[in-house]
């Protein structure tokens, strides 16, 4: 009896495996990227520990760290630390962009560091010397302009601005 039963459970398992989602299957660990698209991966691969970008990379998402002039995501949830000259998400992103410009076109919760920061929904922080925000569930905006047109304390407020 027992050898049937663990047959009967290797098999269920090899039959998990076998239909396993197939998007995992393609993540790869290290994405190296002159400019897209003359990377060692299709923009169409999702990216899950680094991604190197010297001039300019395209990827679906990066989580782990994204490091390079130009980085930009197109869909799903990027989680992370961002870091660069111009961050462009758009889709969702969740952990710390610190970028000259960040820009977020989904949901964005963590925090944003640069000169420019724009997000969809934030739900975190944002410093910089524009900060600017469609809806701000919870959050606070420290720089010169600072705009919330949903949901902030002000639509416009100097210095710093809020929603709680």
């Amino acid at each position: 009896m027992k050898p049937i039963r663990y047959l009967t459970v290797l098999t269920q398992f090899v039959l998990l495996l076998v239909s396993a989602d197939k998007r995992h299957a393609q993540e790869k660990p290290i994405q190296l990227a002159l400019f897209n698209p003359v990377q060692l991966f299709s923009e169409n691969i999702p990216i899950t520990g680094l991604r190197i970008s010297l001039l300019y990379g395209k990827n679906t998402t990066v989580s782990g760290l994204d490091w390079g002039l130009i980085n930009h995501t197109t869909s799903g949830v990027s989680k992370g630390v961002q870091f660069g000259l111009v961050g462009l998400n758009d889709a969702d992103f969740m952990g710390w962009q610190n970028n000259f410009v960040n820009t977020t076109q989904g949901r964005f919760e963590g925090l944003q560091w640069g000169f420019v920061n724009y997000a969809g929904t934030v739900n975190g922080v944002q410093i910089g010397f524009v900060n600017y925000a469609e809806n701000m569930t919870k959050g606070l905006q420290i720089g010169l302009v600072n705009i919330i047109k949903h949901g902030g304390q002000f639509p416009f407020f100097p210095i710093v601005n809020w929603a709680f």
